[in-house]
């Protein structure tokens, strides 16, 4: 089949690709090595330099059966995104696709579009979070982003949701029904240190938050409940790596910079990829998830596919992502945060027994090879 890929900054992932982009990217691969041909339009700002091909559309080696075309957008916060999914919208109406795929709810707003003006093809839209909760968004966002979850799930031919939480959530609230397939990871096994001994680490001695700096992660609580865990443990060995680069969000890093001033068991390593995004999850004692919203959060998957144990906030996606490999912690606590890592800063023997389950969760729950596969049954099964 040929598919189009609408709604994500792109395929190569820069410092402000977000879960959709790994998303993406992962589903387009696999999807790719099944034989199909893919396309996802990306936004060229957010290609790496040395990726940058002077044509619009660019097939990579790297990517076996995926296409990459770039479109031109306006990069403004609130125009973006739908300026960017209208400009792909209008080349996907001019090309042989069999399936248009929109990510987000924001971008499923114009799905619409190929339902009446390319009736041939075939229109899926992936409910990926609640984005209407999501602090940087005004009154007027949070309203179209409201309208974009039900377009999303009346608009297209089949509607996909992360999560169970989101399926449940969609089906009750517009009445249709949601398929689930979930985020994913591949199992990693890293053993090198080069990386984290660069950055003056130690192995086994960092808790680790990897995203972007946005509102709604709940980074500051993490922060907050950090230092308190450092002043009551007496621990002085352990760090707190931050990982990550802000998105239409300077402020709120500079918030969060300015809580950690003088300290210097807290680390802020920017836009981190590759090997060394790879040894910081390996080797970490503990990753902690402190979101206040969620769709399903692909960096908790990630944690858990290098066999790392996980501490999140109780909100229903975050428990969904862990199942029952980790840790949690009641939303927005600082005071259950802080206890809990105490805890288990203070017992490393708990922490290395739940890391036993992590790998195990993610090969059989959360696996792209199954995702693949399922959302390939979803096309097949709207094409006929």
């Amino acid at each position: 089949m040929r598919i189009a890929m609408i709604g994500q900054k792109g395929i190569e992932i820069g410092e402000r690709g977000g879960g959709i982009e790994q998303h993406v990217r992962a589903l387009s691969l696999h999807l790719g090595k099944r034989g199909h041909e893919v396309t996802v339009y990306a936004r060229r700002r957010y290609v790496p330099v040395a990726s940058v091909s002077t044509s619009r559309s660019r097939r990579n080696g790297f990517f076996p059966g995926v296409t990459v075309r770039y479109m031109p957008t306006v990069y403004r916060k609130n125009l973006e995104a739908i300026v960017h999914t209208f400009l792909c919208t209008l080349d996907a109406l001019l090309r042989p696709y069999d399936i248009i795929h929109y990510h987000g709810v924001g971008p499923s707003t114009l799905a619409w579009i190929p339902r009446l003006l390319k009736p041939k093809a075939r229109v899926v839209c992936t409910f990926h979070s609640q984005d209407r909760f999501h602090k940087k968004w005004g009154r007027f966002g949070r309203l179209y982003l409201w309208f974009g979850e039900w377009a999303a799930c009346q608009f297209p031919h089949a509607t996909i949701a992360v999560s169970h939480v989101i399926q449940v959530y969609a089906r009750k609230r517009y009445g249709r029904q949601i398929i689930y397939i979930p985020n994913g990871a591949e199992v990693q096994v890293v053993e090198a240190t080069d990386a984290v001994l660069a950055f003056g680490l130690e192995p086994r001695q960092y808790v680790l938050n990897v995203g972007r700096l946005v509102p709604h992660k709940g980074i500051q609580y993490l922060i907050e409940a950090f230092q308190k865990m450092k002043e009551q443990s007496g621990n002085n060995r352990m760090g707190l790596v931050i990982v990550g680069a802000a998105t239409y969000t300077s402020a709120y890093e500079k918030q969060l910079r300015g809580m950690a001033i003088g300290r210097n068991d807290i680390l802020f390593l920017g836009y981190q990829s590759g090997e060394a995004l790879r040894q910081l999850y390996a080797h970490a004692y503990l990753y902690v998830q402190p979101s206040e919203s969620e769709g399903l959060p692909v960096v908790v998957l990630e944690a858990m596919s290098f066999g790392r144990p996980v501490l999140v906030s109780d909100i229903p996606e975050n428990l969904e992502a862990m199942r029952r490999a980790g840790f949690s912690f009641a939303n927005k606590s600082v005071e259950d945060l802080t206890e809990k890592l105490m805890e288990l800063v203070n017992h490393p023997e708990i922490v290395e027994d739940a890391a036993k389950d992590t790998q195990e969760t993610v090969r059989r729950h959360f696996n792209w090879e199954m995702i693949a596969v399922h959302t390939e049954a979803v096309y097949l099964s709207i094409r006929h």
